[in-house]
């Protein structure tokens, strides 16, 4: 059986889109990345599913990207062992070759619309663009206005933490857990584990399970792990193991998860919204090294926060909506017939760099 792993690359926050797309592959290690160009409903996720599903098929490990806009629908196939993926290469992760045809590729996926059917619908379609285009406004103010609440209750409680008992259990961790050696320097590949979509927030603890077997979680409500993780993610790639950093949506440059697939090792954060919900092998419990207070003050902030973020949650929920009646739009102008025998043809391709 494949391995399959679930990840995003794109994530929505208060500060917008979050965009990991140009890291999704290193092109300076990479045979072929495939580029999906077309408009909505043209297929581009229809055309991703078929490459992975053969790709399980043929038993090579498959990474799936999901959409933050839309987690039922992918962003990305990734496929480690080929060096090869396919990638939607649009608005608002718009990507372009780099070393065109030597390594990356378009695709063009809008060949398969019928041009003339949908000049007819251009109003219609041109409605519903503007309608989540603006709820996507809607939602990333809700949400910003949600973490410039979130982040004054943080800033009140990281003042009370016990950094020096954090640092020594740290350096009992890495002294057990990340002093063998690895080989040459690590890579990092970064990725999201998760976000807030129009169905709340989602996380895709399943894939750190496939991956390491051996789970620290980290109770953490306060952005307190970032420093521990920091520590932990340049020992593992000093002493040459490959990690995956799973960086936080509101923050892209704080580390939020770390997986060492090469150990079986993981260490993820664990808070409400957040919750690893598993049995870990140990719980580092930072929350406990902290002594806020003013904690009536704490719990009406983050019920604000909490409030603001469900009005955000909304806002993204019309913004799914309009998108899907965009999409209906398009479909029946789509040769769908046409979009699975192109991925069929892609999919052969990288059948044949198997051998």
């Amino acid at each position: 059986m494949a391995q399959v792993t679930n990840f995003f690359v794109g994530a929505n926050s208060g500060e917008g889109f979050q965009n990991l797309f140009p890291e999704m592959v290193d092109l300076e290690d990479t045979y072929d990345l495939m580029i999906l160009k077309g408009g909505p409903g043209v297929g581009k996720a229809t055309f991703m599913r078929e490459v992975g599903r053969s790709m399980e098929q043929a038993g090579t490990p498959v990474e799936y990207l999901w959409c933050s806009g839309d987690p039922d629908s992918l962003d990305g196939v990734v496929l480690p062992d080929l060096r090869c993926a396919v990638v939607d290469g649009t608005a608002p992760h718009v990507i372009e070759p780099r070393y065109p045809a030597a390594v990356d590729r378009y695709v063009d996926l809008g060949r398969f619309y019928d041009l003339t059917a949908a000049k007819a619908s251009a109003d219609e379609a041109k409605a519903h663009t503007h309608a989540y285009q603006a709820a996507y406004v809607r939602a990333y103010r809700n949400l910003r206005a949600a973490r410039q609440v979130e982040l004054d209750t943080v800033s009140a409680v990281q003042k009370t933490f016990d950094r020096e008992r954090a640092e020594r259990r740290a350096d009992g961790i890495l002294y057990r857990e990340l002093r063998r050696p690895g080989g040459q320097q690590g890579k990092t590949t970064r990725r999201f584990l998760g976000t807030i979509t129009h169905k709340g927030y989602l996380w895709r603890f399943d894939s750190v399970e496939t991956l390491c077997p051996k789970v620290y979680e980290i109770s953490d409500s306060w952005e307190l792990a970032g420093g521990m993780l920091a520590r932990f993610h340049e020992a593992a790639v000093e002493n040459g193991w490959n990690t995956i950093a799973c960086m936080a949506p509101e923050d892209p440059s704080r580390l939020e998860h770390l997986l060492v697939p090469g150990l079986g090792l993981a260490f993820v954060t664990s808070r409400p919204g957040m919750d690893y919900g598993k049995k870990p092998f140990r719980r580092i419990r930072l929350d406990a090294m902290t002594e806020p207070s003013g904690k009536a003050r704490l719990r009406f902030q983050t019920r604000m926060a909490a409030l603001l973020r469900e009005e955000g949650v909304t806002a993204l929920k019309e913004a799914k909506r309009n998108h899907d009646r965009l999409e209906a739009v398009y479909n029946p102008y789509v040769d769908f017939e046409g979009v699975r025998a192109l991925a069929a043809i892609e999919t052969g391709r990288l059948l044949s760099y198997l051998k």
